[in-house]
């Protein structure tokens, strides 16, 4: 995939890959030093915005193909949740 940027709990973030459900982040010191990144955890929720979500929904759906069920088709919000999105 090709390299963009995502934005975690308001920082934006350069993307350096994409790998099935999961991306690597380029997080450079000065970002590390001023943010709560340097906090999080494994597990730590965090809010995600990125202006090319399909991209990286498609990667996660497809990794998954129990995501797939029988004739229904597109994104449904079951679908989200089984994979972590959350609505309000």
């Amino acid at each position: 995939a090709q390299k963009g940027s995502i934005c975690v709990d308001g920082v934006s973030l350069t993307v350096n890959a994409v790998n099935g459900s999961r991306f690597q982040l380029n997080i450079v010191p000065h970002t590390l030093e001023q943010t709560i990144i340097s906090t999080y955890r494994a597990g730590t929720r965090v809010n995600l915005e990125v202006d090319l979500i399909a991209r990286y929904l498609e990667r996660l759906l497809l990794a998954d193909p129990a995501a797939h069920s029988g004739d229904e088709a597109g994104l449904t919000l079951e679908t989200l949740a089984h994979h972590g999105f959350h609505h309000d």
